[in-house]
C-alpha cells in the first residue's frame, strides 16, 4: 500500500480538494488560494473554535478506524459551537502527517471529516498539510453564526438556576475501557458497541444548542468535552457562584454501568470526570423550565435531567447519601 510521501504535498491537496466538493455561493474562494473568503451573515456574529486530534491521546490508529479518526476531529469543534447555540458554516484542517501514513488511511481521514460536515451543512474550505516525525495531528477549527442576544456563554448562570445535561454520561470513558481491554468488538452487545462509538464517533449536539439558544430559556451553557465535574465547575466560576450535583440523578449510560460492575471500575467516575461525552449542560432559571422543557422537545426525542443547581456559596459539591463531598477535578490533560 503506497504511503502519502510516493505521492507529494500538492497531489494531496487535489485529494482533498476532490473531497471537499464545490463550496457554496456565499463562500467566492475556498480551497486553493492563501486563505479562504466567506461572505458574512447579516445580522449574526461569527463565532470561532479550535481543537485538536492527536494519534495515540484521543484515538489510535489502527484500533480505531482513520474515517472515525477523521469525523471525531470535526464533531469536538462543532459540540463547541452547539455550546454556544451556533450554527456551523466552514471549517479549516490543519494536518501534520508521518511520512508513511498510508494513502488509504489518509483518503479515509478526509472522507470522514467531509462526510460529517456534509451532515451539517458546513463545508471544508482550507486548512494546511505538514510532515512530522509524530504521530499523525489533526488542528480543526470551526467557523458558525448566531444571532445577536443568542449567544449562549459559560458566565450567565445565576444562583438557584438547575443545572440540566443532555444524554448520558460516562459512555465515552466506558468505551475507551472497552477498547483498552481488548474486547472483541463482534461480541459486544448493542450497548456496549454505543459505548466504543461515543468514543471513536462522538455527536455533538447541534441541533438542540441552536435550538435552546434561540429560545433565550438557558442563562449559561457548556460542552462535557473534559466531563461533569469539569462542566459545573467551569459554569460556576465563569458566573461567580457555587455549584451543587446530585450523584442519583446522574443520567450513566447503561453499558457503561454494566461494564464498570463487570470491571470492577467506577461508573460514577466516569459519568463526572471521563470526558468526551460531548453532552451539554445548561444553567436554566426555574422560572424558564417549561420555555427550556419545551425548546428541547424539539430536538429529536434527546432525554434531558436536571442533575443539580447553582448556588450562592462558593465551591462545586457531589451530593451524595453521605452528604456533601467536594466536587473534584474533571478530565486533565496535564
Amino acid at each position: 500500500m503506497p504511503s502519502i510521501s510516493s505521492l507529494g504535498e500538492q497531489a494531496l491537496l487535489e485529494r482533498i480538494r476532490a473531497r471537499a466538493g464545490a463550496p457554496p455561493s456565499w463562500i467566492p474562494l475556498g480551497i486553493g488560494d492563501d486563505a479562504a473568503v466567506l461572505a458574512p451573515e447579516r445580522g449574526t456574529f461569527d463565532v470561532v473554535t479550535t481543537d485538536t486530534l492527536v494519534d495515540g491521546v484521543h484515538v489510535r490508529l489502527g484500533r480505531t478506524s482513520a474515517r472515525d479518526a477523521g469525523h471525531k476531529a470535526l464533531a469536538t469543534s462543532l459540540s463547541d459551537l452547539a455550546a454556544m447555540g451556533a450554527a456551523p458554516r466552514a471549517a479549516l484542517l490543519n494536518l501534520a502527517l508521518p511520512p508513511d501514513l498510508e494513502v488509504d488511511a489518509f483518503d479515509a481521514f478526509i472522507d470522514g471529516f467531509v462526510a460529517l460536515g456534509e451532515r451539517h451543512r458546513m463545508p471544508l474550505v482550507g486548512g494546511n498539510l505538514s510532515a512530522t516525525a509524530g504521530p499523525l495531528v489533526a488542528a480543526t477549527t470551526a467557523i458558525g453564526s448566531v444571532a445577536h442576544r443568542r449567544v449562549m456563554t459559560r458566565s450567565g448562570g445565576r444562583p438557584g438556576d438547575e443545572l440540566y445535561v443532555t444524554g448520558t454520561l460516562g459512555a465515552a470513558a466506558a468505551g475507551l475501557a472497552i477498547l483498552d481491554a481488548g474486547a472483541d468488538r463482534a461480541a459486544l452487545d448493542a450497548e456496549l458497541t454505543e459505548c466504543v462509538a461515543r468514543h471513536e464517533r462522538p455527536e455533538a449536539r447541534l441541533r438542540c444548542g441552536v435550538i435552546v439558544g434561540r429560545s433565550r430559556a438557558a442563562h449559561a451553557c457548556i460542552d462535557l468535552s473534559d466531563g461533569l465535574a469539569d462542566g459545573a465547575a467551569r459554569i460556576a466560576a465563569a458566573s461567580g457562584t457555587g455549584a451543587i450535583l446530585e450523584a442519583a440523578a446522574l443520567p450513566t449510560h447503561p453499558g457503561a454501568s454494566r461494564w464498570a460492575a463487570s470491571t470492577g471500575a467506577d461508573a460514577l467516575a466516569w459519568a463526572l470526570s471521563g470526558g468526551e461525552d460531548y453532552e451539554l449542560l445548561f444553567a436554566v432559571a426555574p422560572r424558564a423550565r417549561r420555555a427550556f422543557v419545551g425548546a428541547l422537545s424539539r430536538c429529536q426525542g434527546l432525554p434531558i435531567a436536571r442533575v443539580g443547581r447553582l448556588t450562592q456559596e462558593p465551591g462545586t459539591w457531589l451530593r451524595g447519601p453521605a452528604g456533601d463531598t467536594p466536587l473534584g477535578a474533571g478530565f486533565v490533560h496535564f
